[in-house]
């Protein structure tokens, strides 16, 4: 609607109603966009204690008595993620309270360079099991659990290490052996394909800031789903 002033020339009319549509495309932007926090940075994380109730969830699946970790020491991550479908998702991870930082500022950067992530649920919506969460291509962290074939604690029993999108990450074994088995399309590292993580990529470089390793870098056999404050 064109603004009536009385007694303005056309010209004061014209730049008059040109500042108006301006005005209003302002406006227009900014409730699109939510606040100008939102608008710049768009991701998010929460970190936040074990909440009794989530305790009582993680007992006998991700965590047990005589864990190399008591509960009091993990925290709870709730971040943003960019999703295999386009969109923006919340997930969770539970981790070490001294690697909480590291973990929000690689997802902060992951989240900033558009990397995709399948899902992000805590392990125990797989009851603890290692194997089914790898093979629903979910992204985890905290799982007191040994190393495979080994008595040995994992760097995850730690909360100091995550997986990350198993299914197009694998591992595979010196002798060949993939896990999880989806994900041999994947063993062939020279593709780029949505999820995938490679030795020049941003999410390597966002962890190698953070201080922790990336298991594609091993010697023998390669994980290229994990990364961990320890590099093992």
């Amino acid at each position: 609607m064109t603004p009536t002033v009385r007694g303005a020339s056309p010209r004061r009319l014209a730049f008059a109603t040109r500042c108006m549509i301006v005005a209003l495309t302002v406006i227009t932007l900014l409730s699109a966009a939510g606040s100008p926090s939102q608008a710049a940075e768009g991701f998010g994380a929460r970190v936040s204690r074990i909440s009794p109730q989530l305790k009582e969830r993680m007992t006998g699946k991700s965590w047990h008595r005589g864990c190399p970790v008591p509960i009091r020491r993990l925290r709870l991550i709730n971040a943003s993620y960019h999703g295999f479908d386009g969109e923006a998702h919340r997930g969770r991870l539970v981790a070490h309270k001294d690697a909480v930082d590291a973990l929000v500022r690689s997802l902060r950067s992951m989240y900033r360079k558009g990397f995709k992530i399948r899902k992000m649920f805590l392990v125990d919506h797989y009851d603890g099991n290692d194997r089914r969460s790898m093979r629903a291509d979910n992204t985890s962290a905290f799982n007191c659990r040994r190393v495979s074939g080994t008595d040995r604690w994992s760097e995850h029993a730690y909360g100091r290490a995550i997986d990350i999108n198993p299914v197009e990450n694998p591992y595979v074994a010196s002798n060949g052996r993939v896990s999880p088995r989806r994900g041999a399309p994947y063993v062939d590292r020279s593709q780029h394909k949505k999820g995938m993580i490679h030795r020049r990529g941003a999410t390597v470089r966002a962890f190698a800031r953070a201080g922790w390793g990336w298991g594609g870098n091993w010697n023998s056999s390669k994980d290229y789903q994990h990364f961990s404050a320890s590099g093992h």
